[in-house]
This record gives structure tokens, C-alpha cells and sequence, in this order.
């Protein structure tokens, strides 16, 4: 039996959503016929041409055109007919010349997203000749797509298509009304797109995975012709909206349209239906699974089949168009700019989330609850295929929150393998991030982390679980900073309970976190409770109270709340984007606080020196119990002969660290060299105990206490 896997449009422009590529890995592996298709790169790739952008501009009745944007991109039609396709191709890096010309900006058109542009020469000086070129060309797309939003399709955007319709859905009635409506030209092209695919590989199922809200009008609009032109395939969707917005699903009419409903992990349960419909196993064998028999909805779980960890093969990129995706520059900023600059390979370290307490997150479902962490072998292994798959070294770890233990054993078999990548990922910002393993991490190719500081309020973060405070955030965010890792916050306010007071005090905590250069970039995003997370399971905990508690027939997650908070939403999120933004580009950090905030908001009560304060730390160390000790420098150079000054050079990129030999010690020395080499620059901490018992008399504690181990310490060596 032969399935098409389909990722709807759209989600990313840059790299492919991984949920296909592993569910393909797997279905392959077990001998399925499997395809893939990211519908929403092949919309990009045919809606991008001079073609398309012709029929786009005849569309519309210039008549009917009231706005001075828009009469002004018709009128400079021919400008945009004929740039389009260079600035898509030098977008995919395939022409990348034609940055000087775009750079200049005298090439591109340029409609109302150029009106605001910052300083170019500031924001890239003048070396950064293509980053500038992609940032003028993303905003030359942006114009383009919004021209067809406002004349063409209400519902198209760059990353997601028809949102604003599925968001908080609570009946199927406005969604299934515009599927079944008149399509737009955008639609019409989505559903051609997909029909020439289907046609070329005429597969017996087509699966839609709906990872995001934006994701979901196209699934229908493609599966409503499916079912008009080929009622005998069978449909299926799954995916991350799927399962936290349809679980309890009782509206039958979606089922119209498709025939089955997945959830959670999909690889036994896409399995199991397959067998199911080859006739090999009987409906009861379904495994979290969805459908309607009889005009009734029928729930089959048997929810604890899943495939172990160490069965997962490597996702299967190969059949996807590496080649088309496009390099976009919204900001300068360079750790916001990873998310849409870059072919990122995605992959998972552990299933699941190690913490799993968070008052505002998933914590009851399949994704968040169960954690298996995977063999940090099996993904150095996974990691070299998919090089081999895609041809590019860059990897994005999307985990919840990737376990310490586990990017601390990769990294080290990366170093092992001598393999040179690039990665990052989403951490929480906890003790085990010690300055040791963000050397050893950034050594091993890691130049990014996020993670959540949610509300920078000691009181609200020990009230929502977060595990995490404000010194210990201080101390690990500088220890990824201080290791040339990039930080990025995710930033929270709304929560329930939470008063202005908080907020702004929030505000100055992020505030001193970019000054003293801890965190690059950051988003404030404003609480939205939801009824899988603790908080929507029990709202008087956190000072809540639903204003519903109705059940929809359609989707249901987000849960609308009250509290007694004396707040101003909108305001404070206003303000707080504001803020942000300055911050990120080093701007503003001189200014009080409540300044950026219309209404009227109290002075802070952090005080100034708050994060500073939680930096400093104890000078000595001891010797450690356990662990292993890593040498991270670029090179040494031991000099022995000279009895009077034995001595060892230490080499890191630019600088030459010299450090003399106590007589007494160069035994010890230089056995601890000769079998650093030996063992590939891995050494035990017991090994290197039982060389000091053997050469000193004193032990560790001469070790711990020499300038030499001290200069160690500071120039290479680290202990993980």
C-alpha cells in the first residue's frame, strides 16, 4: 500500500517541518511505499515566478484599488515580474552575486515593509553584503505577500495560511463554510500544486500532518478534492493541532472530508492502519485513532503502543527539495535570524520533556509526559546521516527542553568523531548548564540556546513549577554567553495572579540581562491557558477562574480566564514588545523602564545591580569526585628539556598562554599529557587521582592548589 505524507502550507520557508521526514523514516524502514510532499515550499516555489506574479497583477482591478501601496506595486508590476525570480534564486543560494546589486537598494522595488527599514550600514556594516541582500529581498517578498493578502487571498501569509480561522475554533461552522466556498486564486493553486503530485505518485493514502493552526484550511481544501475525484483514497490527519485542539472532537462533519483522525506519535498508529486497510489486522488493533462508523465518532486507543527510541530510525529528508527552500532576513538580530536563515536539519534528542511541571505547559499529554531520552551514539549516528541525506552540517534540536546529561554525551561524541557541525536548541536554564559543559557544547558546534525565563519574578516562576529563579538564570545564561553561545528568552506575561508590578519588574530583570550581554535576543508571548497544562486543570491554584465550562464541538484548548489582576493587557504587551526590540539592538538601556509603556505604570523595585550581583562567584575550586576531564584548546607544546624552566604552551586562536612546571611536579605532568593522548583528550577523574597518588605526595590537593592547574583550567581543560 503506497502514502503520501503531506506537510500543508505553511511553516517554514527555510528548512522542512521534521514531522514527515521521521514519520517516513520509519513507515520506509518497515517496508511501506512512502512519499513526501511540503506543499507549502512547492506553493512558494510555483506563486515566486513571473508567471504567477502576471496572472497575480491581472487579478486584480486596478479600479477597485484604493490604497496608495498597492496602486503604487501595480504600477511597478513590470519591476516585480522581472525581479522575482533572481531575488528567489539568490534566496536559495544559488546566485548569490546578485547581493551587491540587491544591497544597494536601486534593484528591488520597494512597497511599504521598506518605509520603517533601520540603518542598513549600522545593522550590517559594510562586509555584510549578503546577510543585507537576503534582509532587503525578505522584505521585498513581504511586499509581494502583502499585496496578495489585501487583493487576492485574505488568509495568505508567508508562514501560515487561513490562521486567523482555526485559531480558538470552538464549531466547525466558519472553517467548513470557507472550504466549501468559492476558492481564491491562492487556493486554487494550493490544491493544483497538490493534485499534480498526487497524480504523479497516485498513492492509496495521503496523510496531513496539522502541526499548526495555519495548516489546517489547506489540509481540508485538499482533502475535499481528494474526496471529489478520488472518494476510494483514504485521508488521514494527525499532527501537534490534532492532538492538544481535537481530542474531543464531536462534530461529525469534519469526517466529510477525511477519514481518519491521529493522534500523538503517529508512527504505530499510521502502521497499524495501513494493516488495518490491507485487511491484516482487525479495527480494535487501531492505535489512538479516530473515525466515524455508523454517523457516530469512534475512539480506539490501546495509547501506550509506542516505538522505542532506539527503533527510530534516522527521518528520511532525501525525498524532499532541499534545494528549494529560501534564506530569509527579517532582523539583523543573529540569534532571532537562525529561525529563517539556514537549512537547518531538525531532529530529536529525547521524547518528550525530563521536567514536565510547568504550570502553563501540555504537561498531561503523549508529547510533554513521557520522556525517553534516545542514545546520544544513535543520534551522532542519525546526525551523520541526514549530513549525508541533505548535504548541510547545521542541526536544529527541537525537544521541548533538551536534557543536560544527553547534549553533554553528544557533544563529546561529536568531539570523538572529530565531526564538524553546527546546532542549537531549546534548554531550560538550570544548574547542570555549568560553565565546563557550555565550553564543551560550544567546542562540539553548539551556537545557540533558548530557553524560557517565562516571568522574570522569583514569586510566579516558583509558582508556575518553572524549576529555575533569577540568579540561577543569571549564572547559566552567562555560562553560555561567556562559551560564545547565543541566548535567546522566551518571556511570558498575563500569567494568572500576576500584577503590573511584576510585569514591569519582569521588564528590568530582562533589561539588566541584555546589558550586561547575558541574552541576545527575546519574545514576550502573553499567557494562554490551556486544558491539557496543570493551570487549566485546576485555575484556583493559580488564582483563576474559567468563564466557561463548555465544551466546544470542534477544537478545544485555549480556556478563557479571570483573575484579580489589576492589569492592562494590552498596554503591557505593547510596551514590552517595545522595549524588547530596543534591547536587542542595544538600544535604550539608559532609560527607565516605565518609559516605554503608554499608560500610566509604577517605577521598578529591581534593584539595579540585581543581575550583576548574582555573577559573582567563588574563586577557589576543588578537585572534582566524578567526571571527565576534557581538553578543549587548540593545541599544546610541552618543553621539558630545560631542567631550570620546564614549561608548557598552551595555544588558542590568536594567543600563545606560557605556564612553568614546579621540579616537583613535572612526573605528575607529564605522565597526565602522555595519557591525555592516549585517550583522545578523554580522562577520567579517577585516572588522574591515581597518577597524583602515584607522584605526589599530597595527592589531588597538590593538583587543585598549583598555578599550573589553575592556568589548565582557564585555557582548555575542562571537567564535565
Amino acid at each position: 500500500m503506497r502514502i503520501l505524507l503531506v506537510t500543508p502550507p505553511l511553516t517554514q520557508l527555510n528548512t522542512p517541518y521534521p514531522a514527515t521526514p521521521y514519520l517516513a523514516g520509519y513507515l520506509s524502514k518497515q517496508g511501506v511505499d512512502v512519499f513526501q510532499q511540503d506543499l507549502g515550499i512547492e506553493l512558494i516555489d510555483r506563486l515566486f515566478t513571473a508567471d504567477m506574479l502576471t496572472t497575480i497583477f491581472e487579478s486584480v482591478d486596478e479600479a477597485s484599488v484604493t490604497s496608495h501601496t498597492d496602486a503604487k506595486i501595480l504600477a511597478l508590476r513590470s519591476r516585480y515580474v522581472s525581479t522575482i525570480e533572481p531575488v528567489v534564486r539568490f534566496l536559495r543560494s544559488n546566485d548569490l552575486t546578485l547581493a551587491n546589486r540587491i544591497g544597494k537598494r536601486g534593484f528591488l522595488p520597494e512597497g511599504d515593509r521598506f518605509r520603517h527599514i533601520a540603518d542598513l550600514e549600522f545593522l550590517f556594516g559594510d562586509l555584510g553584503v549578503v546577510d543585507r541582500a537576503k534582509h532587503l529581498s525578505t522584505l521585498y517578498i513581504e511586499d509581494i505577500s502583502d499585496f496578495i493578502r489585501r487583493n487576492v487571498s485574505p488568509h495568505f501569509e508567508l508562514i501560515r495560511y487561513a490562521e486567523s480561522l482555526c485559531i480558538a475554533l470552538p464549531t466547525f461552522d466558519s472553517l467548513k463554510a470557507m472550504v466549501d466556498g468559492v476558492p481564491n486564486l491562492i487556493d486554487r493553486l494550493i490544491v493544483d500544486t497538490f493534485s499534480d503530485y498526487f497524480n504523479e505518485v497516485k498513492p492509496d493514502v495521503v496523510g496531513y500532518t496539522i502541526p499548526f493552526p495555519g495548516n489546517l484550511y489547506a489540509a481540508l481544501a485538499c482533502a475535499k478534492w481528494l474526496k471529489q475525484n478520488y472518494s476510494n483514497v483514504k485521508v488521514l490527519m494527525g499532527g501537534g493541532y490534532v492532538s492538544t485542539e481535537l481530542r474531543d472532537l464531536a462534530d461529525p462533519r469534519l469526517f466529510e472530508y477525511i477519514d481518519y483522525l491521529l493522534y500523538d506519535d503517529g508512527e504505530i498508529s499510521i502502521l497499524r492502519l495501513l494493516e488495518y486497510l490491507e485487511g491484516n489486522r482487525g479495527e480494535d488493533s487501531l492505535v489512538r485513532t479516530s473515525f466515524l462508523k455508523d454517523g457516530a465518532i469512534v475512539n480506539v486507543s490501546n495509547a501506550l503502543l509506542d516505538v522505542p527510541g532506539g527503533e527510530r530510525p534516522a527521518p528520511l529528508y532525501s525525498q524532499l527539495p532541499i534545494g528549494k527552500y529560501l534564506d530569509m532576513v527579517e532582523t539583523a538580530n543573529p540569534m532571532l535570524k537562525l529561525w529563517s536563515d539556514g537549512r537547518w536539519n531538525k531532529l530529536i534528542l529525547a521524547h518528550g520533556c525530563y521536567w514536565a511541571k510547568c504550570a502553563f505547559c501540555d504537561v498531561t499529554l503523549d508529547y510533554i509526559k513521557r520522556f525517553e531520552p534516545y542514545d546520544a551514539t544513535a543520534i551522532v549516528d542519525m546526525m551523520e546521516n541526514v549530513m549525508g541525506q541533505t548535504g548541510q552540517s547545521g542541526f536544529h534540536f527541537v525537544d521541548e527542553a533538551a536534557p543536560p546529561a544527553l547534549l553533554k554525551k553528544i557533544s563529546l561524541e561529536i568531539i570523538r568523531r572529530g565531526l564538524t557541525v553546527s546546532w542549537w536548541a531549546n534548554v531550560r536554564f538550570e544548574r547542570s548548564f555549568t560553565r565546563d559543559l557550555c565550553l564543551l557544547m560550544a567546542r562540539a558546534g553548539c551556537i545557540a540556546v533558548s530557553g524560557g525565563l517565562e516571568v522574570a519574578s522569583d514569586r510566579l516562576l516558583a509558582l508556575m513549577s518553572k524549576g529555575v529563579d533569577i540568579k540561577q538564570t543569571a549564572k547559566v545564561t552567562s555560562a553560555f554567553s561567556s562559551a560564545g553561545i547565543l541566548v535567546h528568552a522566551y518571556l511570558m506575561y498575563g500569567f494568572p495572579s500576576e500584577t503590573t508590578q511584576e510585569t514591569i519588574d519582569s521588564l528590568e530583570v530582562v533589561r539588566q540581562l541584555f546589558e550586561q550581554k547575558l541574552i541576545q535576543s527575546a519574545f514576550w508571548h502573553r499567557f494562554a491557558m490551556t486544558v491539557h497544562s496543570p493551570a487549566g486543570c485546576n485555575p484556583e491554584k493559580y488564582g483563576a477562574k474559567f468563564l466557561s465550562n463548555k465544551k466546544n464541538p470542534f477544537a478545544n484548548n485555549e480556556i478563557f480566564f479571570t483573575d484579580n489582576a489589576d492589569t492592562d493587557l494590552e498596554m503591557l504587551g505593547e510596551g514590552l514588545r517595545k522595549a524588547t526590540y530596543n534591547y536587542m539592538h542595544s538600544i535604550g538601556f539608559e532609560k527607565n523602564v516605565v518609559t516605554w509603556f503608554d499608560g500610566k505604570v509604577p517605577q521598578t523595585k529591581v534593584p539595579p545591580t540585581l543581575v550583576a550581583g548574582c555573577l559573582v562567584t567563588v574563586k577557589n575550586e576543588h578537585f572534582p569526585d566524578s567526571g571527565t576531564l576534557v581538553w578543549l584548546a587548540d593545541g599544546y607544546q610541552l618543553l621539558l628539556t630545560d631542567s631550570r624552566r620546564p614549561k608548557l604552551h598552551i595555544f588558542n586562536q590568536s594567543k600563545v598562554v606560557e605556564v612553568i612546571f614546579r621540579l616537583e611536579e613535572i612526573g605528575f605532568w607529564e605522565d597526565f599529557f602522555l595519557l591525555l593522548e592516549e585517550k583522545g583528550y578523554f580522562i577520567g577523574v579517577e585516572e588522574v587521582k591515581a597518577l597524583a597518588k602515584a607522584h605526589l605526595d599530597s595527592g589531588v590537593e597538590a593538583i587543585s592548589a598549583s598555578k599550573v592547574w589553575k592556568s589548565l583550567r582557564k585555557n582548555g581543560l575542562a571537567i564535565v
